[in-house]
């Protein structure tokens, strides 16, 4: 083969070499760029960086200080399968926010500024496997049905929270659970949350740092490992009356009693005004007969 055509090939080889590299070339400022990855890891962003490639799958924006994850933004990285949002500033609202990334696998939003967990802040994440939202302490609110969409959820992490109540059904129905982190929250163990406490136990789920999932309150169950207080609950609600029960007994009593009352008296008035007008009715007919 002559010279000419061994360099035609090279030549083809390189310009697509170079149109390549000319693809990734548009990478956010202070950010490093891979193959399908955007690493913006400890470079002080505060806001969501501009100019990331379409094609990303994983994006990591850990430790910065963005405050705000735009919709719009997220919603051209339609491959996007991994977003670590770790150590910043997201708080407030963040329903609808993932509604244009519906790959995505694995989102960490711990230690952030999260205080409450709607519905609509994960519906739309149906391939969602890997959820962190621990270490956000003013997350005070979990909704019931937070969850109900993300049935392939295999690992989610809520601990380091300000949560003091869970509903069972929140993590009960998700049928590939395996892994759930509920340390360091301040757990309210009162009669509502006995049936989350059995169903911990009874579960095959795992709860790493287990020695940390205890009560906050009441007082007299402070610092007692949660699954270690079911007997003593048990026993308390089945068998204690609070003060606002034995208020309603007695108004339920007071009520029966005056009800009670009430009826006797209309009895009474309604027999004396039989018994009047039967004497009438005996009266007039001896003056009748005479």
């Amino acid at each position: 083969m002559s010279p000419s055509g061994r360099s035609q090939p090279l030549s083809l080889m390189f310009l697509l070499g170079m149109g390549m590299a000319s693809e990734r070339t548009n990478c956010p400022s202070r950010c490093s760029c891979q193959y399908l990855e955007v690493n913006c890891t400890g470079q002080q962003l505060q806001e969501f960086p501009t100019a990331i490639p379409l094609d990303t799958r994983q994006l990591i924006l850990a430790a910065n200080n963005v405050s705000y994850l735009p919709a719009v933004e997220l919603s051209f990285l339609a491959d996007l399968v991994y977003l670590d949002c770790r150590k910043n500033l997201l708080g407030d609202d963040l329903d609808f926010t993932f509604i244009g990334v519906a790959k995505l696998v694995y989102l960490d939003l711990s230690f952030n500024n999260l205080t409450q967990v709607t519905f609509s802040t994960f519906s739309h994440l149906l391939s969602l496997v890997v959820l962190k939202i621990s270490n956000n302490p003013n997350l005070v609110a979990i909704e019931k049905d937070a969850f109900a969409n993300n049935t392939w959820l295999r690992h989610l992490d809520v601990s380091g929270t300000g949560l003091t109540f869970l509903d069972t059904s929140t993590v009960r129905d998700l049928p590939n659970l395996r892994f759930l982190g509920l340390s360091d929250n301040l757990w309210h163990c009162n009669c509502s949350f006995l049936d989350f406490i059995t169903w911990m136990t009874e579960s095959n789920v795992h709860f790493p740092d287990a020695d940390n999932i205890t009560c906050y309150t009441p007082a007299g169950l402070r610092a007692l490992k949660i699954p270690a207080v079911e007997a003593q609950l048990d026993f308390s609600c089945l068998t204690q009356l609070y003060k606002q029960d034995y208020i309603f007994l007695c108004l339920i009593g007071f009520c029966i009693f005056f009800a009670g009352t009430v009826a006797a008296w209309l009895a009474g008035i309604c027999a004396v005004i039989y018994g009047v007008h039967s004497l009438k009715g005996e009266e007039e007919e001896q003056e009748e007969d005479t």
